[in-house]
């Protein structure tokens, strides 16, 4: 069955990814309407997010936060579409990297760097770091049910340059490239919400105590790593920029959960800065009543 649903869906996916970018905004705000106005995707979540991490705004202003969102929302979606059959070129020019001789600058100091981000602006496109560092990346990713979709994907985003690596599983590069000595980067989306059960540190975002991941910092203290941010800024529609700011090269210095809470803050700036870019669908403040006192 899922070979029948991947011959009959792919070729409509990637005929869909051929077409040029003015043609699959022109199809976005199609999609925008509908979302927004007809099927109402999730818009309780949205709102209700939206409330509890800007009090202080009025209802006008979450109406207009929550608009700009979801035509971010199906943009992001048909980029990450776009990403099938994207050239390199093309990427390149659309997905800029601002400061990327400061991870130059860090790499001659022999160690591997933990690139922290986000599901914030296009989170997908970051794939294209790749081709331009010198360090070997991996990037975690979460396994697709459908086998063939799945690793069409991967080839899709590796051909940028970078190996894709299930969430759970990348710690075996990690361990492998600190034995062999391989310089690497390693992309994490570490805003998402852990289960309950699995919590160790339940820390504050957005003004709002929820649990929190804190493989980052782990693995950075573990394997001696730099912790690096990458901060995306939406330039115009189909156009992006990001720049490094680096969070810690010591991590073995910091008391646990403090570099953690530090990826928070970093992370709460760029939102607050233009709230409409972050993912506001997904129910990151869902466990926020289980928190401790």
């Amino acid at each position: 069955m899922n070979f029948l649903v991947y011959i009959l869906v792919y070729p409509v996916i990637w005929v869909f990814s051929m077409l040029p970018f003015r043609v699959l905004y022109g199809i976005s705000d199609l999609c925008y309407f509908l979302v927004y106005n007809v099927i109402g995707y999730r818009k309780k979540v949205v709102f209700d997010n939206l409330r509890l991490t800007f009090p202080e705004k009025s209802e006008r202003e979450i109406i207009a936060i929550s608009k700009r969102f979801y035509h971010h929302f199906v943009d992001v979606f048909i980029e990450m579409i776009k990403l099938f059959t994207i050239s390199k070129e093309e990427m390149d020019k659309r997905y800029k990297y601002i400061n990327i001789n400061f991870l130059d600058e860090l790499y001659k100091d022999g160690k591997s760097i933990i690139l922290v981000s986000s599901h914030y602006a296009n989170w997908e496109w970051e794939v294209g770091l790749g081709s331009f560092i010198k360090y070997k990346s991996y990037a975690a990713y979460t396994k697709i049910g459908n086998k063939y979709f799945n690793k069409k994907i991967l080839s899709s985003r590796e051909k940028f340059g970078v190996t894709l690596v299930e969430a759970n599983k990348i710690v075996g590069p990690i361990l492998k490239n600190n034995i062999n000595k391989v310089q690497s980067i390693y992309g994490l989306l570490s805003d998402q919400s852990p289960q309950v059960k699995k919590t160790h540190y339940w820390g504050y975002f957005l003004g709002v105590k929820i649990p929190v991941h804190i493989g980052t910092e782990m693995l950075a203290k573990k394997y001696n790593m730099n912790i690096v941010f990458i901060n995306t800024k939406k330039i115009k529609r189909g156009y992006y920029e990001s720049t490094f700011s680096l969070i810690t090269d010591d991590a073995k210095k910091y008391a646990n959960y403090e570099l953690t809470d530090l990826y928070l803050r970093k992370l709460e700036a760029q939102i607050y800065e233009e709230p409409a870019y972050y993912f506001w669908t997904h129910k990151r403040f869902k466990h926020k009543d289980k928190a401790p006192k």
